[in-house]
């Protein structure tokens, strides 16, 4: 990691080697590393963040999860792609983010076109591995600040995956998969989405452990937790199998890892959630199966159609068989070998 010092910002840079490149498809993380006291990472979309034929490149706040509520980190930041082959062909974007609870990762969703990425032309993939580089400002307006956990609760802020858009041309940020609605009281844990809240006083009765681990956390953490465990719950519940795509599995996916950092025993949850997200293989083997299936029957079709075939071949060679035998009634045959010859 190389330093860089002035005199109001720490600049430093972090580089990642990713090998197997063409092996990747889902979210990737880098490990964590610190820049200004602070933990980072890096995550990138291989094959793009719900946008086709690109590559996605964010930085993340690596502790996002343990920080106390209102929490805010200003930095300004670079993401590179490393050509190497001429390094003046480097892929590089600059921007600057706030990053808190709402928004803890910031980046660019259509950093580069995948068919000039994967192109070996270009340099930026040599022996199936990449480079990408984060160097981070952290200016004097960076900054933890610690809230009192008794404050008045506002409307919920999700501790989300959710990926904000930051490009040459910003456009509006995205949106987590499940959207903010209504607003209601749970058992005074705090305002959650209305349309999570019966799917949580069922469980919650059910498995009392989920309220007792929260007890000693804040009002806002505690919402946080309870709403990330109604969206999972949301999902099982309004999701049919039919339904499911790669970008549901992945949000399933997304859903389930932002639980876990809540520290509930899901150990009565996991399997359901693990046989959801196993229905994606399930899937995929039905589907091999029924192309299988198709191609089977495509076979038999035309085996029926050889065999009518056959049948009428051999229809008409009976009927060429009896017209031989009829032409040959009182047929004499001849020597064509001898002369015709002539009398003297």
């Amino acid at each position: 990691m190389e330093n860089q010092q002035r005199s109001d910002e720490t600049a430093e840079t972090f580089t990642w080697t990713i090998k197997n490149f063409s092996k990747l498809h889902n979210k990737l993380y880098s490990e964590n590393f610190f820049i200004g006291g602070h933990p980072w990472r890096i995550f990138i979309f291989p094959k793009g963040n719900n946008v086709d034929y690109l590559l996605s490149i964010y930085l993340d706040a690596g502790d996002s999860a343990n920080l106390p509520y209102g929490w805010s980190r200003f930095a300004k930041f670079k993401l590179s792609l490393i050509n190497k082959v001429n390094s003046n062909m480097t892929k590089t974007k600059e921007t600057e983010h706030e990053f808190n609870a709402r928004e803890n990762d910031w980046g660019f969703t259509a950093f580069m076109p995948l068919n000039e990425l994967c192109d070996p032309s270009t340099g930026f993939i040599v022996d199936d591995t990449c480079i990408i580089e984060a160097e981070i400002f952290v200016t004097k307006r960076e900054r933890e600040n610690q809230v009192d956990q008794a404050a008045k609760p506002a409307t919920v802020t999700l501790v989300s995956t959710q990926v904000n858009v930051v490009s040459d041309n910003p456009s509006p940020k995205e949106t987590s998969s499940t959207s903010l609605g209504e607003l209601m009281e749970l058992r005074g844990l705090g305002k959650i989405e209305n349309a999570f809240v019966p799917l949580l006083e069922e469980v919650c009765s059910r498995y009392p452990s989920l309220i007792k681990c929260q007890q000693n956390r804040s009002c806002r953490f505690t919402e946080w937790a309870f709403t990330a465990l109604g969206r999972v719950l949301h999902f099982l519940k309004t999701k049919k199998v039919k339904d499911m795509n790669d970008v549901l599995f992945m949000d399933l996916q997304t859903l389930w890892e932002e639980l876990e950092t809540f520290k509930f025993d899901l150990t009565w949850l996991e399997p359901h959630v693990q046989s959801a997200l196993g229905m994606k293989s399930y899937m995929e083997r039905a589907a091999e199966v029924k192309k299988m299936k198709e191609n089977v029957t495509v076979r038999e079709m035309e085996i029926k159609r050889l065999k009518a075939k056959m049948a009428a071949a051999e229809i008409d060679l009976d009927i060429a068989k009896r017209d031989l035998v009829k032409a040959e009634e009182g047929f004499e045959e001849r020597d064509l070998d001898g002369k015709l010859g002539y009398e003297a």
